[in-house]
């Protein structure tokens, strides 16, 4: 209840004594609606509105990163296509799989986890995509995190929905402060301009 407001403001203010770089404020959007859902689902047990809204502060904050990805600069090169569809398969069966586990549990939450869903998984998408061109190592950071981003909000959805899991909450936080960190990490080395 006291540490999880404070995670996100650290990582804030660290972007923003970092040195400038042209997707600076994209960033910082993405992890102000990141605190706003943290905060905001500080209080779900109070109600399902809470979770709803928390759910809409994340989702706003994954579609920032999808921009924030998007417009991050090419410096290289992969011509691995076989890597690219690979990575695409992953991609598109561990979103059939959490739609089908979930899916019958999920009640009158249906549509809006499905949104949700689509929305991390094209996050994820765009991470790698992304980390086939990025400079490396900044590319392997980007798209850890990306990859544990979508494990925390993972385990957040079978512990809500599909059943409870011992010691959820800190597997989701944990999970969850280290695919911002990662994210963030290799943001800020992907702009360095060292």
């Amino acid at each position: 209840m006291y540490m999880k407001p404070v995670l996100l403001p650290i990582l804030l203010i660290a972007v923003g004594v970092s040195e400038n770089f042209s997707t600076k404020k994209v960033l910082l959007t993405a992890l102000t609606f990141s605190w706003i859902g943290d905060i905001i689902l500080l209080f779900s047990d109070k109600g399902e509105l809470y979770f709803i809204f928390g759910l809409v502060a994340f989702l706003i904050s994954h579609l920032v990163y999808i921009i924030l990805f998007s417009k991050q600069q090419a410096l290289r090169i992969d011509t691995n296509k076989t890597k690219f569809w690979v990575g695409i398969l992953f991609i598109l069966v561990y979103f059939a799989f959490m739609i089908n586990t979930l899916f019958p549990k999920l009640g009158p939450l249906k549509i809006p986890v499905l949104v949700y869903a689509v929305v991390i998984t094209t996050m994820l998408f765009f991470a790698f995509k992304g980390s086939l061109k990025w400079a490396i190592p900044a590319n392997n950071y980007i798209l850890i995190g990306a990859i544990v981003f979508v494990s925390s909000d993972s385990i957040l959805a079978f512990n809500k929905f599909y059943a409870p899991i011992a010691h959820a909450s800190f597997y989701i936080m944990a999970t969850y402060c280290a695919a911002q960190y990662l994210i963030v990490t290799g943001i800020l080395k992907l702009n360095s301009k060292i």
